[in-house]
């Protein structure tokens, strides 16, 4: 206790003798890491400094109070920085808060408590939130279905959903895959887990699991998936009064009238889709662009475009898309994009292929929380394939496509009157 009092003094007391200067981080082009400055703005959350963000300012930049702890942690991590005074900050503020432009300053206050979803045997590089994470130094825990359902949620802010097959179908990797070490590993995971929770399916463990994740989310938390959790995630909900599965996967046929009795009032983001009872086939529903099925994009092609919303009456998704570009190289996964006509009125496109009838980001609320659902599983490998190398992200620093996954992690620390749209 008592060294935890003098570190606050200590800091307080070098606080106060530069109150005059703050530490501005540019995040447009001039950045030499941006992935690494979101851990740094977070980083200095943790320390219960709050940090400015500047919408749409120089590529959504941040900024807090200089201590000369920060100024040699900035260093450490190789960003790109410059000390201000007040009353340069001063001048910034009023720039971005004139009517006349589209800026704005929101207050992050405190640092989320993060979860991922995931199973424990999961490497970081099997998911580009863990991979992230661990490079922008950003600290979270892993729960699995276990702690869902012993409501461990409630001890966090924000939960990523890893691109996990919530219908009960090991990610219909069976015809491909089901003659695999981990690919038996993992029913034999997951039917233990459901044996011990005391379900007879693994389909009816992770629809309970869904269920309580939507819990969390309209009881005030965020909720952030991609690839495959994304489509399969709202397909078990829709699923819940019937059986969608194979006998490959649960041990009886899926009922036959399964696509009749599916329930769109139940899912987040997705509606009057076509589900993919075949076993044999690597698609889950027509929710997703898929190149087997409806996906015509060639390579060269394949770039979304965010959207440019108003920072002072849009805040939220003006957040989640800063960037310092527009325009965000495509890249796929089991759950690529999602066709736009099977995307629910309500939800807000952030960022689109409009030539292809594509969405790639997605964003919508749900009770007292919100969600944000991003196709695709690594922004910087194109096609990325079970069992390939990770990606090093030190040798793509500057990604903008990673860039829209921080936005939403340090999303939930914005002072929440301005979260209100």
């Amino acid at each position: 206790m008592k060294k935890t009092v003098m570190v606050v003094m200590l800091l307080l007391a070098g606080l106060l003798a530069k109150a005059n200067d703050h530490l501005f981080i540019p995040m447009d082009y001039a950045q030499s890491n941006h992935l690494k400055a979101y851990g740094m703005a977070y980083w200095v959350l943790e320390h219960g400094i709050e940090v400015q963000w500047l919408l749409n300012y120089k590529g959504g930049s941040f900024s807090f109070i200089w201590h000369p702890d920060f100024e040699d942690e900035l260093n450490i991590r190789g960003i790109k920085y410059s000390k201000i005074s007040a009353g340069a900050l001063s001048g910034i503020l009023a720039e971005v808060t004139s009517e006349d432009v589209n800026m704005d300053a929101v207050k992050l206050e405190k640092a989320p408590k993060i979860a991922v979803y995931s199973p424990k045997n999961k490497q970081p590089w099997d998911d580009a939130v863990t991979l992230v994470l661990t490079y922008a130094e950003i600290p979270y825990d892993i729960v699995y279905d276990g702690e869902v359902l012993d409501d461990s949620l409630t001890q966090y802010d924000w939960l990523h959903l890893h691109h996990e097959d919530f219908t009960g179908q090991y990610g219909k990797f069976y015809a491909s895959f089901h003659t695999q070490q981990w690919y038996q590993d993992q029913v034999e995971e997951c039917e233990s887990i459901a044996k011990k929770y005391g379900f007879d399916k693994v389909s009816k463990l992770k629809l309970a699991v869904a269920q309580r994740i939507k819990e969390f989310a309209s009881n005030g938390g965020f909720l952030f998936a991609m690839c495959s959790a994304t489509d399969s995630y709202d397909i078990a909900l829709a699923g819940a009064e019937t059986d969608i599965c194979d006998v490959v996967f649960d041990g009886d046929p899926p009922s036959a009238s399964a696509q009749q009795e599916l329930n769109f009032e139940q899912t987040l983001a997705f509606e009057d889709f076509t589900i993919v009872k075949d076993p044999m086939t690597y698609e889950f529903a027509n929710i997703d662009a898929n190149p087997s099925f409806n996906r015509f994009v060639p390579k060269e092609l394949d770039y979304f475009t965010l959207f440019d919303f108003s920072a002072k009456y849009d805040p939220v998704p003006t957040m989640l898309c800063q960037n310092h570009t527009s325009t965000v190289k495509g890249f796929m996964g089991q759950t690529t994009a999602f066709m736009k006509n099977t995307i629910k009125s309500e939800v807000l496109i952030m960022g689109e292929l409009k030539a292809f009838g594509e969405a790639r980001y997605i964003h919508g609320n749900i009770g007292e929380g919100m969600w944000t659902y991003y196709g695709g599983h690594d922004p910087e490998d194109y096609q990325h394939m079970v069992g390939e190398d990770p990606t090093e992200l030190k040798l793509h620093p500057n990604s903008p496509g990673y860039r829209l996954i921080l936005n939403n992690i340090l999303f939930p620390a914005a002072k929440k009157k301005k979260l209100k749209t």
